[in-house]
């Protein structure tokens, strides 16, 4: 199920590193172009802190002699965007991303998008290029919750178009979608000729969406399901938490089905909620590029460290000391989620229900366009950032989160005909996990993937962060800048 990483990892994320700031460096003097400027921050970020750094030729610090040399390279490429993607990342990075809105960026770390409400995924039918949607739930609060739209429903039309893999993002970022309701009639999708028009709104989805106590023979069982790590709402996990440990429930089944991840700091505080037992107990470890790895080793070795802890702020975690937990996964189930399920791993057993999950163990940070890469004083006349992935993460075992994903121990898909009701036991997923908790696995069918459709994306594609896992703060060391003086002396 996992795989192991050789090599020595001392490595923690504490939020306060405990280093001084730097004086900020004097750099080139601008250059009257804006773009060419865009593109000198997208090189000098990736340069100082990009984890795959020595594997890109042009990222070595000595690759350019001077300031000349790299804006005549900048130059070669036509957008950031390409010089990003096919200049500055290698080819198996799936995760580090530019974006020009970093207001929209920073909304959705917490939690706030413009939105129909509708979370889908959607499927593409077996050869063929053309897709269809399955709805997976309807996000409280948002437009769509009043609308004759639920869970279940199918389509393989929005906005009056057949679904495409060339159409699919432009439609998905429309600021209205009309879905044309489908049903499955015998392996097809047909439609039924009712339709509904939803217009997008900017909320804020609270990502547990279902949490509650479920009698399993007479003994209380939490379920959670958690759909994002936000670190905004780890005040209302705790409280989740807290219901579940009042009603002295003596198992727990977590459902990250739906959950791409989000924040390390807030995987760490929910297997601190999830055990309790293990405070300050190494949770996992991070692995930086050469030249951060090397400072953090000779300077600060913990705060390469991730542990386990019992406060919030200042708050007491509510803790359950279980020595077991029940995970419900997919195909869509990626980063702090993978990263939660990894870092248990060593302590306690984790049962894993469902599919296999997207296989992601690196964390990823905010620069923006300022001496310091930090958020005070950014370029204010444009609104670039990178997300680069800066760490890569492994448990107390020196365990990673394979490529290909977690292999679950009970294999289950979502059967589109047959989703049943979150949170209630005709749910297929649910019930299976349920059954585990019960101990009959043995006696639990494999749902078998259908042969005419194959997953292919979701409604949550277009956020910055889909299926990214982040770390809130970049670290400072000596010598970190962005405006290098490459003349030679």
């Amino acid at each position: 199920m996992y795989f192991l990483l050789t090599g020595a990892f001392l490595v923690s994320c504490s939020e306060d590193d405990g280093i001084e700031p730097n004086p900020k460096p004097e750099g080139p003097e601008p250059t009257g172009n804006l773009e060419l400027e865009i593109k000198d921050f997208v090189w000098k970020g990736m340069n100082e802190i990009y984890v795959y750094k020595d594997q890109v030729v042009v990222l070595g610090d000595d690759y350019f002699n001077t300031q000349t040399e790299l804006n005549e390279y900048l130059e070669e490429w036509d957008t950031p965007e390409d010089l990003f993607y096919d200049g500055l990342t290698i080819p198996q990075d799936r995760f580090s991303f530019i974006t020009d809105d970093y207001i929209a960026l920073e909304n959705s770390f917490s939690g706030i998008s413009e939105t129909t409400g509708v979370d889908f995924r959607l499927y593409r039918f077996s050869n063929s290029d053309n897709l269809f949607g399955v709805v997976r739930y309807i996000i409280p609060g948002s437009p769509a919750e009043n609308e004759d739209i639920e869970r279940g429903d199918l389509f393989r039309r929005l906005n009056g178009q057949e679904i495409t893999i060339s159409n699919y993002r432009e439609i998905l970022a429309s600021s209205s979608i009309t879905f044309e309701i489908a049903e499955l009639v015998d392996n097809t999708v047909t439609p039924t000729g009712e339709s509904v028009t939803i217009g997008t709104q900017t909320i804020t989805e609270n990502p547990i969406l279902v949490n509650k106590v479920i009698d399993v023979d007479g003994s209380p069982v939490g379920y959670l399901l958690y759909n994002s790590f936000v670190a905004d709402f780890d005040e209302e996990l705790n409280a989740a938490f807290a219901e579940f440990k009042a009603n002295n429930v003596t198992d727990l089944i977590i459902d990250f089905r739906y959950n791409g991840g989000g924040s390390v700091r807030t995987a760490t505080r929910l297997a601190s909620m999830i055990t309790g037992q293990y405070t300050d107990e190494i949770f996992a470890k991070q692995q930086w590029n050469n030249k951060y790895q090397n400072y953090f080793l000779e300077n600060n070795p913990d705060r390469l460290y991730n542990r386990f802890t019992n406060t919030i702020d200042g708050e007491m975690i509510n803790s359950l000391n279980l020595d077991k937990v029940y995970a419900i996964v997919s195909s869509s189930t990626a980063s702090a989620s993978e990263l939660v399920l990894n870092g248990l791993e060593p302590y306690i057993d984790v049962v894993i229900i469902g599919d296999m999950t997207v296989g992601k163990s690196q964390a990823s940070v905010t620069l923006y366009d300022s001496d310091d890469f930090g958020r005070g004083n950014a370029n204010p006349d444009h609104k670039y950032a990178i997300q680069p992935l800066v760490y890569e993460s492994v448990n107390a075992n020196n365990v990673g989160v394979p490529f290909d994903g977690l292999s679950p121990d009970i294999e289950i898909t979502e059967d589109i005909g047959n989703l049943g009701v979150l949170g209630e036991v005709s749910d297929p997923l649910l019930s299976t996990a349920i059954e585990a908790v019960k101990g009959n696995r043995s006696v639990i069918g494999l749902l078998q993937k259908p042969n005419w459709y194959e997953g292919y994306s979701e409604s949550g594609a277009l956020s910055p962060t889909y299926q990214r896992m982040y770390t809130e703060e970049l670290p400072e060391i000596p010598g970190q800048k962005k405006r290098l003086d490459f003349e030679k002396q």
